[in-house]
């Protein structure tokens, strides 16, 4: 090999060690910027399923558990929303 095709060789391999970098930079900072989303729930947006938007906050919705044997209707297992 000549001079030419190792200085070749080399700015090739420079240019994807670069890249590389660069890529996996900003996946990184993609990814923490999601992680303090998460862990900061007033910055978020909540989606609601368009079917859940009419319930109000406090409401209680019907569950139905078929595992529970119980005749008795004593409100055990029924779900409250509660919307922050």
């Amino acid at each position: 090999m000549n001079e030419f095709t190792v200085l070749i060789y080399l700015v090739f391999f420079v240019a994807l060690f670069a890249a590389t970098f660069a890529y996996m930079f900003k996946m990184m900072t993609t990814t923490l910027q999601e992680f303090d989303k998460v862990s900061n729930p007033g910055n978020v947006k909540q989606n609601l399923h368009p079917e859940m938007r009419d319930v109000k906050s406090g409401e209680s919705l019907l569950v139905f558990n078929p595992q529970q044997d119980d005749d008795d209707d004593d409100d055990e297992g029924d779900v409250i929303i509660v919307r922050k």
